[in-house]
Formats: structure tokens, sequence, C-alpha cells
């Protein structure tokens, strides 16, 4: 049995409730929830920085072999990434949207290069991301053998981001034109947070045990920062399109942090479930909103219409991670499993 770390689970629950709620104004045409609503696109910048602590306490701590690693990511990742791809391509008369990148592109994780707004698919983006810096992180850590050198890396690689999202604005481009929003080289830097955390839990454990003693001041930091970017992302400064990702980041880090210390041992109810049902609900919530929400002809921003459509998204997600994703973890486990050189701690 793998112990879960209950505050991680209450922030992977937050993450997908946000998404769902933006995605919801997506499809319906406007937000329905408020600010919330409107700001629910970080939930995805939260998964980035939760992906990023837990594939970087793999590879750091628990020495995963190459193999095993991305045998373990490929279970992972990819059956319910390719059942719902399937579904776009079986049913494009429903789902399609303007225009669709070639099945290649989806099949590689390249699709977010030159994506735009309103295409099929849109929300794999942020899915192309992670299966690129997965493939990156591993040989990096390979090659980056000592910790000061991957200390001075991912700083040169937050600092790279940076200096690409201040080039763009110079050209016109703000954090929302959907050739920053959805670039890998303007959006990597989001998961080198968890990575840092990982990193410091295991190559500088008394610093790291110190400052989760501190789980208040960095909940209230976190927060603090989190909702001051988030209600000026939209001024299009240079300073926010420049920095306002990687800030929000590791405003987001704080929060990890606060999870990890003793206030993450706060079980909140429910936040397990849709936890762990959070991938495949990323996966199906959008195609089932716009079955439900169209199809149906039910009034989208009435509460019974609202809460059928949100509805319909977990209820579907959960059906995929019963069918799919379950039975896909067991074959991880048996193929691909940790030996105690490897470590026992948590994977997802």
């Amino acid at each position: 049995m793998t112990s879960r770390i209950h505050g991680l689970d209450t922030l992977r629950a937050l993450a997908i409730i946000l998404v769902l709620m933006y995605h919801y104004g997506v499809v319906a045409g406007g937000s329905d929830f408020g600010a919330p609503g409107r700001v629910g696109w970080a939930g995805v910048d939260l998964f980035f920085v939760l992906s990023g602590y837990l594939i970087g306490n793999q590879i750091v701590a628990q020495r995963v072999p190459l193999a095993t690693f991305f045998g373990r990511r490929l279970l992972r990742t990819l059956p319910n990434y390719y059942v719902v791809l399937a579904a776009y391509w079986l049913f494009p008369a429903v789902l399609a949207g303007s225009a669709t990148a070639p099945l290649w592109r989806f099949l590689t994780f390249t699709q977010n290069f030159g994506l735009q707004y309103g295409q099929t698919f849109t929300h794999s983006w942020s899915l192309c991301i992670e299966e690129q810096f997965y493939l990156i992180l591993p040989l990096a850590f390979l090659l980056l053998r000592r910790p000061r050198w991957a200390w001075l890396a991912m700083t040169l690689a937050v600092c790279a981001a940076i200096a690409f999202r201040a080039q763009a604005w110079s050209d016109g481009r703000t954090p929302f034109s959907q050739e920053l929003y959805y670039s890998s080289f303007a959006r990597f830097d989001e998961l080198l947070p968890g990575v840092a955390i990982a990193m410091l839990k295991h190559y500088h454990q008394p610093l790291y045990e110190r400052i989760l003693r501190h789980g208040r001041l960095l909940l209230a930091v976190g927060l603090a920062m989190s909702i001051w970017l988030l209600a000026h992302f939209e001024d299009e400064t240079l300073f926010i399109t420049a920095f306002g990702f990687t800030l929000l980041s590791m405003s987001f880090g704080l929060l990890v942090l606060a999870a990890l210390g003793p206030m993450g041992r706060v079980r909140v109810p429910g936040a397990e479930s849709l936890a762990l049902w959070s991938y495949a609900i990323y996966l199906a919530h959008k195609p089932l909103f716009k079955v439900v929400s169209e199809g149906m002809g039910i009034d989208k921003h009435g509460a019974p219409g609202i809460a059928l459509v949100m509805l319909a998204g977990v209820a579907g997600g959960w059906l995929l991670y019963r069918l799919v994703e379950q039975p896909c973890m067991r074959l991880r486990a048996a193929w691909f499993p940790l030996t105690p050189y490897c470590g026992t701690a948590r994977t997802t």
C-alpha cells in the first residue's frame, strides 16, 4: 500500500475544479462562476507544479531506471489520452473544432506548436508540455549529476523562459496570445518549482524540514501572491507577460510546500477521489461538456443545466478512470514495478 499526502490531493482537486469552471465558461459562452471561473485556466498551472514535484521526486529520490521511468509514464498517460483522441477522430461532426491538426502531431505530442484557439482537442496542449518535459528531465539529471549543476541549469531555464516571453511582448504578444499561451518555450518553466521542491527535499533536507515548519506562512504568502497575480494577468504589461507565469508557478510552489507540511495532513472530504480521477476528468470533460450542453438543448446558464453539464464531465472522467486507467495502472505495477532500489514514495 502506498500512502497519500492529503494536502497534495486537495491541491489536485482544486486544480481540476478550477479547470472545470473555466472550460464551462468556454463552452457556455460566458463565465457562470464569477472570478474563480474567469481565472480557472490557472488550474493547469497548478497541475504543472504538482507534476514537477511528483516527477522530480521520483527522479531525484527514487533513482528509477530510464526504462522503468518511461514505461510507467507511458502507461500512466497514454491509454486515457488515446481513448479520448479516438473519440475526437470517430465523431468529428460533433467534437471537431475550427481546424484539426494532423494525427501524427497528436501522436507525438507536438500539436501545441502552432495551436490556435477553437481548434480540435485544444486542452491537450498541457499534455504536450508535460510529455516533452518528462522526456527531457530524466536525461538532464543523467548529465547533471551534481546538485549545484542542476540548480544552475534550472535557473538558466527559468531565465530563458522569461527572456522568450519578454521578446514575445516586444513583438506585440501578451500572456493570452495563443503563440505564448500554448508554447512549450513559454510555459515549461512552470514545472520547475515542483522539481525545485523535490531537489530541496532530497539534496538539502535540513533546510527543507525547517521551511515546512512554517506552513501557515507559506500558505498565506502563496495565496496572496497567486490572488494578486491572477487579478493582474490581463494587464498585458511587460512585467506580467515576462514574469507572470513564472511567479504564478512559484506562488503555487509555496502552496505545495504548505501541503507537504503539517497542514497537509488535513483531509478534505472528496478531495482524494477527485485527485484520483483528475487526469481522466481533464481529458474527458470538455468533449462531454460540448455534447451535453449543445446536444440536449439545455439552458446553459441555469442552475439545473450547469449542474447537469458539470456532472457529465465528472462522471465521464470517473468512467474513463475505472474502465481504462485503473486496469492500466495494474499492468504498470506488474510490468514496471518500483524495486526497493527505486524507493517507495507514491507516484502518479
